[in-house]
């Protein structure tokens, strides 16, 4: 990995103490949605973006949410800790966005309707997967963070923005700048913040799933297939949907589930 790729991702600082308290909780056996509630109540960011959330027409929630039980409550422990988690990296990381052409408030956008793709897909595989793969997927950009920064450093950034517009494949953009994708970079960094190696390997795989060990290879197939669908420089573009379903396919997956989520999504977008 590029030296100063290294030095960015050994120089972050620790999770904020509220996420070390959020992983606590739901790490723990018997932890509960009243421990979670606790845990976060007192951070005014985290609450703030689990309201957001809670709001936002990605989840169809049927009534205002105004307080963080309520919202926790009507995520569950896993969704709480994936969005809390993913809005405190970001906001850790200091996110500029504009080597890929968007906004830190796009990134995030884009991060969100892949978790929601994700959540509403694989609930209709398996549920326990599914919370699994909806923090993966609302963190596996991670990366394009820290890519992002170092092509700015190298004075490459406009380059780099008109090669991501264009491209198809925005891995092998990455890897043409700095010999890693965003999926490399992101398991580096979550490695550095001791992620279990699961979560770490599933989306370091994400890229090449053919590649990864038996027992997250389907994780990160379908990390693979929801990035596909939702590129970061085309998010629910005609090539994106149907090179998503082509690899659903061939991955023996039931496409018309897949299908039924891709248009729930995009109904809740465009309601």
């Amino acid at each position: 990995m590029k030296s100063s790729i290294i030095n960015s991702i050994k120089s972050l600082p620790p999770l904020p103490k509220t996420v070390i308290d959020m992983q606590r909780v739901c790490n723990d056996p018997n932890g509960s949605i009243n421990d979670l509630v606790k845990a976060v109540e007192h951070d005014p960011m985290i609450v703030a973006n689990l309201l957001k959330a809670a709001n936002s027409p990605l989840y169809s929630f049927r009534r205002e949410i105004n307080n963080v039980a309520q919202a926790v409550s009507l995520f569950g422990m896993s969704m709480t800790r994936s969005i809390g988690i993913g809005n405190s990296v970001r906001k850790l990381l200091n996110v500029d966005m504009e080597p890929y052409g968007i906004s830190s408030d796009r990134f995030a956008e884009i991060s969100s309707m892949q978790a929601a793709l994700m959540h509403e897909w694989y609930t209709k595989i398996d549920r326990i997967k599914a919370d699994k793969l909806f923090l993966a997927s609302f963190l596996q950009e991670t990366g394009k963070i820290i890519i992002a920064s170092d092509v700015i450093q190298e004075n490459l950034g406009s380059k780099f923005k008109s090669d991501i517009e264009m491209a198809i494949d925005i891995a092998s953009v990455e890897h043409s700048y700095i010999q890693e994708s965003s999926a490399s970079v992101t398991a580096a960094i979550f490695t550095h913040w001791n992620f279990d190696k699961e979560f770490v390997e599933m989306i370091q795989f994400s890229d090449t799933p053919e590649e990864a060990p038996e027992e997250v290879k389907e994780y990160a197939t379908a990390l693979n297939i929801i990035k596909t669908i939702l590129p970061i420089n085309n998010p629910f573009g005609e090539h994106g949907i149907a090179f998503g379903l082509k690899k659903a396919e061939e991955a023996g997956y039931d496409i018309s589930k897949l299908q039924a989520s891709i248009d729930s999504i995009l109904d809740k977008i465009h309601a």
